[in-house]
């Protein structure tokens, strides 16, 4: 599968294909419940070699069986204990050496697609300093839909191939490119209010946030538009900090060492822009990116500003490391006037999530009970974690401030970073449905399967949610 655009190819092994591969390697897969069945009727060489390794089908745990020549002859690949996970696939992907592998038959409970899908995603790579050494693996995987799979696992390497670029190669206007190169393969429109002419449309945060950047990286908001406009509106709103600083706060330069990441959930809506229209769901997408640089100059927002915004509140900053509310606060006000019968937002917001819930699990925040449910069914239908927090109210108080509508740090007693970061948001967010998604974007340590480096994360089990809503 290749993707071509603004950031170079994008190639991936295909993980399937029609037809029968006699020439495959065969992969058996066991649940943990089938493994004494399995022992008693396998070859003598593999259930030796199983027992060698200890094998006891836990997720991901593989044997690789050697032939004669000693290059593999056969695979038997542990699922865990839960029918239906298929985890185990993008483990394996990291695992294989090079060849083309075909699955011997798909036990019960197990989805081909989502197996296809999950070893797309464990061959990812970062490829655009670095080429991979060898040739991937191949698995070849009857009964999976290829182009769902294919979609999927393209969108989220797009995603991860955005969150993992420096910012010497992505700024704001690289940002711009890859939300055109987007549009045109779908037919989307996309505007773009940059520099001065933010304050003259009316995103005064955005230019608040964005303005010290160096010539060439101005701050400038990307809408990205797609569908019938007689269908539902779904606006997907994601935060585009292409580099933070921490602003006239500086950041140690511990916490400044990923902050290229910062526009994870710029990435994120972009994928999951990808996955909307390439399925064609009956919606009228709107994906809106606030693109800025947290930067530090003699333009740069100051501790004690007051600042406008779109939606006529003032906000007193408190800090200017905590700026990613600020942009959003002009985005979600665009979105609200679009009038959406939905509002997802992504960002990589707050460290508190990650000290709550670590990199793994993202957290999310809405009052629709609903749609809190169909979120985390999405999640549990793509095995794509997420992890629901509360809209506390009673912390609302700590936004207060004595000079402006709300303040952009809250106060001390309050603790809950990612709660009243949350709580600042829906202070802006649309009526209606509305959900906030504190994600990490980043794998901190590499695994057979993850990589360290960019993650795409909640966005499959929003997809999946989608899906279920209207399609």
């Amino acid at each position: 599968m290749r993707h071509g655009g603004a950031f170079g190819d994008l190639t991936m092994a295909e993980t399937h294909s029609p037809g029968t591969d006699d020439t495959a390697i065969p992969v058996t897969c066991l649940f943990e419940g089938d493994l004494a069945g399995w022992r008693d009727a396998a070859p003598a060489l593999d259930a030796g070699l199983a027992a060698s390794a200890e094998f006891r089908a836990r997720t991901g745990q593989a044997v690789i069986v050697p032939g004669p020549d000693g290059r593999p002859a056969r695979v038997v690949l542990g699922l865990g204990a839960s029918p239906g996970d298929v985890t185990a696939f993008r483990i394996l992907a990291g695992r294989l050496p090079a060849g083309t592998y075909r699955l011997a038959g798909a036990p019960g409970g197990l989805d081909p697609t989502d197996a296809a899908l999950a070893f797309a995603l464990g061959l990812y790579r970062f490829e655009r300093y670095r080429k991979r050494e060898s040739a991937p693996p191949r698995l070849v995987v009857p009964g999976a839909d290829e182009a769902e799979a294919d979609s999927l696992a393209a969108a989220c390497a797009l995603a991860k191939d955005l969150v993992n670029t420096p910012a010497n190669d992505l700024g704001p206007a690289e940002l711009e490119a890859a939300a055109r190169d987007l549009a045109g393969r779908f037919g989307a429109t996309v505007e773009v209010t940059a520099g001065e002419d933010l304050l003259a449309r009316g995103y005064p945060a955005v230019h608040a946030v964005g303005r010290a950047a160096a010539p060439g990286r101005e701050p400038r908001m990307i809408e990205v538009t797609w569908g019938q406009s007689g269908h539902p509106v779904l606006a997907l709103v994601g935060k585009g900090v292409v580099f933070d600083t921490g602003g006239l706060d500086l950041k140690p330069s511990a916490g400044m060492r990923l902050m290229k990441k910062d526009m994870g959930g710029a990435a994120h809506v972009l994928a999951l822009g990808a996955m909307v229209m390439q399925a064609a769901l009956p919606v009228r997408l709107s994906i809106l990116i606030p693109a800025v640089e947290n930067a530090v100059g003699g333009a740069a927002m100051r501790p004690g500003d007051v600042l406008a915004t779109r939606k006529g509140l003032t906000v007193e900053v408190g800090n200017t490391d905590a700026e990613g509310r600020l942009i959003l606060a002009d985005a979600l006000t665009r979105a609200s006037e679009l009038e959406p019968d939905l509002t997802l937002d992504l960002a990589t917001l707050t460290g508190a999530a990650r000290v709550a819930l670590g990199p793994q699990l993202p957290p999310f925040f809405t009052d629709d009970e609903a749609l809190a449910a169909a979120i985390e069914a999405g999640a549990r239908r793509a095995f794509d974690p997420v992890w629901r927090l509360p809209l506390w109210k009673g912390y609302l108080p700590s936004l207060d401030s004595e000079i402006a509508d709300l303040k952009n740090d809250p106060d001390a007693w309050a603790q809950a970073g990612a709660m009243t970061a949350a709580l600042f948001l829906q202070k802006f967010a649309p009526a209606g449905a509305w959900a906030h998604l504190d994600i990490f974007a980043w794998n901190p340590r590499g695994q057979p399967g993850s990589p360290a480096g960019g993650e795409a994360q909640a966005i499959r089990g929003l997809y999946a949610m989608l899906k279920a809503r209207y399609a």
